[in-house]
Parts: structure tokens; C-alpha cells; sequence
């Protein structure tokens, strides 16, 4: 849930215009928003052990959301940013609406029937290979720190609940924030011993790790509110791809219920 609470927006809000400032906000707002619908889910939902959150399911529709031709003429980048907020909430108010009405209708119980591992795996796993192109020239852009998080996450998810016993899921279920944490270390260290202090800008911005801003541009308290940055704008279009993307995520979480 770090993992993507974090990395959706900071992938996702410089594409849209934004600064470090609107980076912050939109990573409170997701916190902010996970935490108040598990609370709903689990009080007056389906009551399961899960945590809501962002989905990286999303994130290609958004993508195309950004890259539309309407938002090109726009010269101001934080006003860019906010247009494009205001669209890809409309959107998503659409895609929403299409999950409660098959959810309360009782549809989707009876898509679920014709839904086995066999259809639902491979769905699941185009979404991710449509992410490659997105995930891994970030890796790319510093190697010495990205491989070592490779290595470092399929060694703990894979082999360490095998080498320590302990009855307790506790490598394979946290695998990504032990190697966050261990790849943090590993790049602050490097950072303070001056290994990228004559590297080129775009180097020092993406290894070191004192170049977020993220926290200087944070407020000390913020409450997010509805519709911060305007009202939704709709687009026929985007809402229909973002309603695509709502129904691999249905599929996607049914499969995760039955794995």
C-alpha cells in the first residue's frame, strides 16, 4: 500500500504539471481517502481484511487522460495540473458509478460464476505488462539504486521465508517495504558520502535521496476536501476508458479473492 499510495502520484502529478506541492497533496489526499473508505468497507462493507486503495489498474487511463490534445494549449503548468485532476475525477465518478450499479444489482454475481483462475490470471497479467513500459525506465534512470531493489525484493519475497521458518507470512507479505527500507539506507548512505555530487542534474534529482522536496512542500496539517481543485469536468470518451479500466479492476479483485 506504500508502494502505490506513493508512486502513483509522484509518477503520475509531474506528467499532469505539477510541483512538489501538488505532489504532497495529492499523496495526502490519497492517504487521507484509503484510510476513510477501509474504514467504511470494514465497518458497513463486505467486512474483509483488505485495505482500499489506490490501483496501479488506473494508471494507463490516466495516462491517456494526460496526453490529451485539450489540455495542450494550456501555458500555465499548475492550472494544466488542475484541469487535468478536474477530468480524471469525472471520469472516475463515471467508472464508479458503473461498479455500484453492477455491484447492487447483483450483476456482477452472476459474471462472477463464468470468472476462474484461468480467465481472470491472464487479464490481470496484461495489466502489469502494460505498466513495463512505465515502471522500468524509472528504474532505468538509476541503476545502481533500482537493480539492487530488484534483487533485494524477490530475494526477501522468495528465498527469506525459506531460510527463517517462522510460521509467520511476515517476509512474503512485506517484502516491499523491507526492501524500500533497506534500498533507502543503501541510497541516503551514498548520498551523504557524496557519490553524486558532481553527477549531472538529472542523476542527483533521481538517486539522491534529499531531492524529493516532498517534505518541505508538505503543510503540517491539511484535511483534503471534495472537489480541491474544482469542479469535474466530463468527456464521453475518458469516461468510457476509465470505465474499461473499473471492470479489469472488478476482475482484478476477484482474482485476488480467490488466490
Amino acid at each position: 500500500m506504500l508502494g502505490t499510495t506513493v508512486l502513483i502520484p509522484s509518477a503520475l502529478v509531474p506528467q499532469m504539471g505539477g510541483g512538489n506541492k501538488e505532489k504532497a497533496e495529492v499523496i495526502q489526499t490519497l492517504l487521507f481517502v484509503a484510510g476513510l473508505n477501509t474504514l467504511l468497507q470494514s465497518l458497513f462493507g463486505t467486512r474483509l481484511p483488505a485495505v482500499i486503495g489506490g490501483s496501479f489498474t488506473f494508471v494507463p487511463t490516466t495516462i491517456s487522460i494526460i496526453l490529451a490534445g485539450r489540455f495542450s494549449d494550456e501555458a500555465d503548468p499548475v492550472e494544466k495540473f488542475k484541469r487535468i485532476m478536474r477530468a480524471t475525477q469525472g471520469a472516475l465518478i463515471v467508472a464508479s458509478t458503473l461498479q455500484i450499479v453492477l455491484g447492487f444489482s447483483g450483476l456482477w454475481r452472476n459474471v462472477t460464476r463464468f470468472l476462474s483462475p484461468l480467465s481472470a490470471v491472464p487479464l490481470v497479467s496484461l495489466v502489469g505488462f502494460g505498466l513495463y513500459e512505465f515502471g522500468f525506465p524509472g528504474v532505468a534512470k538509476c541503476v545502481e539504486i533500482g537493480l539492487p531493489e530488484l534483487i533485494i525484493l524477490v530475494f526477501v519475497s522468495q528465498y527469506m521465508p525459506h531460510l527463517i521458518k517462522s510460521g509467520r507470512h511476515i517476509f512474503d507479505r512485506f517484502a516491499v517495504i523491507f526492501a524500500v527500507v533497506i534500498v533507502w539506507i543503501y541510497a541516503h548512505l551514498l548520498t551523504v558520502g557524496g557519490a553524486y555530487n558532481n553527477s549531472p542534474p538529472r542523476t542527483q534529482v533521481t538517486c539522491r535521496t534529499d531531492r524529493a522536496g516532498l517534505i518541505d512542500a508538505s503543510p503540517w496539517i491539511r484535511v483534503p476536501y471534495p472537489f480541491q481543485w474544482g469542479a469535474p469536468s466530463f468527456d464521453a470518451g475518458e469516461a468510457f476508458a476509465m470505465m474499461m479500466a473499473s471492470f479489469v479492476a472488478l476482475v482484478e479483485i476477484i482474482a485476488s479473492r480467490d488466490g
